[in-house]
């Protein structure tokens, strides 16, 4: 027999809250060499969560020297950008910015 109803809904839920990487992030993430800890994953969880509660979709995320663009309902870090990269930076077509 396979697992439970329970068990099946409770996984669900859980590996739901988990923020996923776009191609398009992965690949920024990799060119300027940021590595996060988990943490700093832990961390852009819960300020996903936390925009979300307020009703952003799209959400700027600073934490320490990184700047993470997050579609909120769909819980996808779309970009990240690293401290060098911030300087003159424009950020368009956000509604929220959460800093943690």
């Amino acid at each position: 027999m396979g697992p439970s109803f329970d068990a099946v809904l409770r996984q669900t839920v859980d590996t739901g809250t988990e923020v996923k990487f776009s191609k398009h992030a992965q690949q920024r993430l990799s060119s300027r060499n940021i590595t996060l800890e988990p943490q700093q994953v832990e961390k852009l969880n819960q300020a996903v969560q936390r925009a979300g509660e307020k009703g952003a979709r799209e959400s700027l995320v600073l934490m320490n020297d990184l700047a993470f663009i997050v579609s909120v309902p769909n819980k996808t870090v779309v970009t990240a950008v690293d401290g060098q990269s911030l300087k003159e930076n424009v950020f368009t077509n956000i509604d929220s910015a959460v800093i943690v």
